[in-house]
This record gives structure tokens, C-alpha cells and sequence, in this order.
């Protein structure tokens, strides 16, 4: 850890809402996050150096792909901080940071081939996890914590299936003996109008670590977290549930700007940040997190 004083808690930090969406701003100013782009490696530096002033344990994955819709190769990079390393229990916390390189659910077929900017649709759940960090530094869970910020999730295409994932999918190749007890993975969830629903195949196959997460919800009155299931959603919980790992998506898909240009951090909150924030905080500091 770096030099910080910790101190176990009694009851769950309080997140910082404002820095958490001060964070989403500072991420998209950079531009859309692409891969082989200037704003793709002046985000990704901001990324590492923002998880590195909160833990020693930080380190750049990378990988290259093949991009069969471009026709180019790209350098794509993870980015993963641990807390705690002497905990053998460890939850994996989790969220996407890179922008989908084309707006495909454009109405203007113009603008189609113009990369998103990803505001909610990857900068949110990356800078709730950013605040998290902070209070890591400092507060000491019950479980060691992993936060990995997953690179191209967003390429795919219909003609190119295998695009999506693949930092999530690299991911797991690399494991190395690694098993969370448990994986929250963080996608559009900053929405302003936010209504958080639970996701079908998080439900099917680990149905009781959402159980545990919306029981934290209802007992903070975080009324954007709805106790029911809609939406099936492919997503980079999919990879660790491939490999047995218990993973939920906590994702708000009723997004009406999803791979737009209008995917912008007005249509965001600091008050939806700090929902989801507190609630994954109370849910990693509460004891039953030990169960899973």
C-alpha cells in the first residue's frame, strides 16, 4: 500500500460524489478513449496514475488485437490495482474505459463512423472505482479488493462478433491461480435518470450476490436500484462467468443516448454516482461480504 494511515471501520466510508463526477469529466476531456489514439493513451495515463497514488500494487496489462472492421492492429491496455495483497478473500471490483469506436444507434447515418464520446457508457463506472480507491488507501474492508479497468469492450460489431470484451477476455487468459470470491462489474451507471434493474444473466448465475447487493441497496434507501429483472445484457461479467467466477453487471441500460455522440457527462449526475458508490461500498465493507 502506499504510505497512508489505515484504519478499519466500523461503518462504511462515505463516498465522494463530486470528486467521482469531477473524475468522469477529467476522463472524457481527453476524447473519445480509441485505441492507437492520443486521448486513448493521455486517459489511460491518467487511469494508472490516478489508481497508483492510492496503492504500490498497480500495474498496465497489455495486449495488441487485430481490428478486422479498420484493418489495423491496436494496442489495448488493463489497468489493475490491488489493496490488501495479505487478504486471501478478495473481491474483484470492475468497469470498462474505453469508448466504442463508432456510433452505430446514430439516426444520422453521418455520424455514424464518429467514436462515442462514453461518458456513462464507460467513464461512469471507471470513476466510481477511482473514488473507491481513494478510500481504500485509508479504510480497510473485511476482503482484499482488486479494481481492474478493462480496455476494449466496445468494438464489436455484426461482422466482427469477436470484438467485443477483449480486455476482460485477456483478462482471464492471465489469471494465474487469481479467483475472486465475487466480481461487481460497473457499466452505465451514471445516468441522471437512473434506474438500475437487475441483469438477467447475473440473476441466473449469481442470483445470490445480487440478492446481496440489493438488500445493501433497499437498507440505504437507494431507490435507483429496482428489485426486479430486465434487460439480458452481454457484457464483460460474461467473461468471468466463463471461467467460473461469481460476477453481476450493475448496469442501466434504458440509456437513450447508448453509442451516441450525445453520450456527453451532462447527461450524467454526481447524485447517481454517489448511489451506486455508496451502495458498492456498503456492499465491500459489510461482513456477509465474506460469505461468497
Amino acid at each position: 500500500m502506499a504510505a497512508a494511515i489505515v484504519s478499519a471501520c466500523s461503518s462504511p466510508p462515505v463516498f465522494d460524489k463530486n470528486r467521482a463526477f469531477d473524475d468522469l469529466e477529467q476522463i472524457c476531456s481527453f476524447g473519445p478513449r480509441v485505441a492507437n489514439t492520443e486521448a486513448h493513451t493521455k486517459a489511460g495515463q491518467f487511469l494508472y496514475n490516478s489508481l497508483r497514488s492510492t496503492t504500490d500494487i498497480c500495474r498496465i496489462q497489455s495486449f495488441t488485437i487485430y481490428d478486422s472492421t479498420a484493418g489495423v492492429s491496436r494496442r489495448m491496455f488493463n489497468i489493475i490495482a490491488s489493496y490488501y495483497p495479505e487478504e486471501k478473500n478478495r473481491i474483484l471490483l470492475c468497469a470498462h474505459w474505453d469508448s466504442r469506436p463508432f456510433s452505430d444507434q446514430e439516426s444520422d447515418s453521418s455520424m455514424m463512423t464518429l467514436a462515442i464520446p462514453g461518458a456513462n457508457d464507460g467513464a461512469s463506472g471507471t470513476a466510481i472505482l477511482l473514488e473507491i480507491g481513494r478510500i481504500l488507501k485509508v479504510h480497510k474492508p473485511p476482503v482484499g479488493i482488486d479494481i481492474a479497468l478493462f480496455d476494449g469492450e466496445d468494438y464489436g460489431t455484426d461482422n466482427w462478433r469477436g470484438g467485443w470484451f477483449l480486455g476482460s477476455r485477456y483478462f482471464i487468459q492471465t489469471l494465474k491461480g487469481y479467483r475472486p470470491r465475487a466480481a461487481i462489474l460497473l457499466d452505465m451507471v451514471g445516468d441522471s435518470d437512473l434506474m438500475i434493474y437487475r441483469e438477467a444473466i447475473s440473476q441466473q448465475y449469481a442470483g445470490d450476490l445480487n440478492d446481496y447487493i440489493w438488500k445493501i441497496a433497499a437498507g440505504i434507501g437507494a431507490e435507483s436500484f429496482i428489485d426486479s429483472v430486465n434487460h439480458t445484457v452481454s457484457d464483460d461479467h460474461i467473461s468471468l462467468l466463463s471461467q467460473g467466477i461469481k460476477a453481476v453487471d450493475i448496469i442501466d441500460f434504458d440509456y437513450p443516448y447508448w453509442h451516441t455522440q450525445a453520450d456527453t457527462p451532462d447527461k450524467c449526475s454526481s447524485e447517481s454516482l454517489g448511489e451506486v458508490g455508496n451502495v458498492i461500498i456498503e456492499a465491500v465493507f459489510n461482513s456477509g461480504i465474506r460469505d461468497f
